[in-house]
Order: structure tokens, then sequence, then C-alpha cells
């Protein structure tokens, strides 16, 4: 969601894009080198056709210069996405459990690494399928009786690119609801002054 500047107040997607490239992916690399130190570790060796395990921007930076092929990981397979799918939309009342960068992973390696996924098109499209089942989950909850009392907001297992997206207008609209609740506070001191 593209949200006015005034209203961005959390980490924009392409922050957490960047925060998500430090989560670790199995390659296969196109070439032979022993172990690589680097700032935030130690990886390889890398001899085809054995997998090494990298974060996710070394992988990025390999496959762009075609040194490697990135695996994709489990949950990103087609059965996979299309189970969660079926899930989100046969339960009205929460939302599925999905890696913590699940959004932000999958569009990057999507976007970069599309020949190393299966069918890449129909990923694509399930996974646009599934981000619009979530937010209309959203959508309904921010209309429920809890939140509409100002109380409380169900947000088990949202990613937190759903949460940053949700935050500025969440915490303006609790605040302008619980402005207009009358406090318990007040009629006990009126109790007490008669």
């Amino acid at each position: 969601m593209a949200l006015p500047k005034h209203l961005q107040n959390g980490l924009t997607p392409d922050e957490l894009t960047f925060l998500a490239e430090e989560e670790t992916i199995d390659i296969v690399p196109l070439f032979s080198m022993t172990r690589v130190r680097l700032l935030s570790g130690i990886y390889g060796p890398f001899t085809p056709p054995s997998s090494a395990k990298v974060p996710l921007w070394l992988a990025l930076s390999l496959k762009r210069k075609r040194k490697c092929r990135i695996v994709p990981p489990e949950w990103l397979s087609i059965d996979r996405v299309q189970n969660v799918l079926k899930e989100e939309r046969e339960n009205a009342e929460s939302f599925c459990s999905l890696p913590r960068r699940f959004i932000e992973i999958s569009k990057v390696l999507l976007d970069v690494a599309q020949d190393d996924s299966m069918q890449p098109s129909l990923l694509r499209s399930l996974l646009k399928d599934l981000r619009e089942v979530r937010q209309a989950k959203i959508r309904i909850g921010l209309q429920s009786e809890g939140v509409m009392r100002g109380s409380y907001l169900q947000v088990t297992n949202l990613t937190p690119l759903e949460l940053s997206e949700l935050k500025p207008f969440l915490v303006k609209a609790m605040g302008i609801m619980q402005s207009l609740e009358p406090r318990g506070d007040d009629d006990e001191d009126e109790e007490e002054g008669q």
C-alpha cells in the first residue's frame, strides 16, 4: 500500500526487503571456491553440484552474475502456496502461519531468479491471490466489534510487511476510538465526590 509521507512512521517495504535479505537460503554454485569470510559470516565452500547456505543478498548478487542457481525455499512451491491459500480462504477467523519474511523473499526471488522456480507466472498469481485474501481478512477484522469498541485487533501470524502497512491507520484509528470512549475514571471520581 502506498502511503503519504505523514503516515509513514514505520519501516517502508524497501527497508523490510533489505532486512529480509539477511535470511539464509540454499544455492547451487556454478563455480568452485573455498570458504569466504565476509563481515556477516563465513560462507562456503562452494563446490558444484553441492548446495551452500548463504544470505539472500549474497545469493541474489551471485545470481545476477550468473554464478549460482537459487534453490527456492520449500514454502515457495506451487503445492504449498495452494494449500496455504486454501487454508486462508476456509478459515475466516485467523491467519495461517507463514515464514516471517514470506512476502519480501518471494517477491525478490520471483523478480531476480524466476528461472529457478517451477511455473513462476502461476506462482506469482497464487501469491497475489494469497496476499489479497489476507488483506481482505485484515479489512474485515478492522470492522469487527472489538476494533470498533477500540479494544483489540487480532494480528497473530501477520507478517512484518502486513503490520507495517496496517500500523499508521491502526494507530490513528485506535487513538480516535479511545478518545470517543467515555473514561471509567471520571465516573468513579464523581461518585466519590458525592
